[in-house]
């Protein structure tokens, strides 16, 4: 897996040395979960082009995002997704599980192939957060043993996480919680 300076992001990307790292760190856990999971190759790609992809606005100004999104209401922060999945399929991307990822890993969908529920635990579980460290490293080494009980508990840990720190929690959040609990 590249390391964050040679990872290859699109040329709209707008990132940061923080984020790009952040990425990374993403990918490599993918590749982590794919290799034990023994994903054939095109899995295995997609899964890297949704890390690759997943933050690559996220350091993109709020015009920018709500221009690309059409969205003009939704936290900017939590645009990013959905901006990146528009510039993804304009770009040609025609791999639905790979630009549905994109678009959701914020908030989760129910709909999502694994590609999704993969980046979404990646994006959560990944080393480089400061919180949970104990626990999210347990549950990102369960992923390759089970990936349905792993889905689970991040999906509970990141609703028990926006609670903790005043956060609402988004209908789709909800609808993918109820799908999987």
């Amino acid at each position: 897996m590249p390391d964050a300076d040679s990872i290859e992001l699109p040329a709209w990307a707008v990132v940061s040395p923080r984020r790009r790292a952040h990425i990374a760190r993403v990918a490599a856990l993918l590749d982590r979960w794919a290799a034990a999971m023994q994903l054939d190759a095109a899995e295995r790609a997609a899964w890297q082009d949704a890390a690759r992809y997943h933050d690559a606005l996220r350091d993109a100004p709020d015009d920018i995002l709500r221009q690309l999104s059409g969205d003009s209401t939704t936290p900017t922060a939590i645009l990013h997704g959905p901006a990146a999945a528009v510039r993804l399929a304009a770009d040609g991307e025609r791999r639905a599980d790979v630009i549905a990822a994109v678009r959701w890993h914020t908030l989760g969908r129910a709909e999502w192939a694994r590609c999704g529920r993969a980046l979404y635990m990646a994006d959560f579980l990944e080393p480089g957060r400061r919180f949970d460290r104990e626990l999210r490293a347990a549950i990102a080494d369960e992923v390759p043993h089970d990936f349905d009980r792993a889905f689970r508990r991040v999906v509970r840990a990141r609703i028990e996480w926006a609670l903790r720190e005043g956060k609402g929690i988004h209908g789709e959040t909800v609808r993918l919680w109820d799908a999987v609990r």
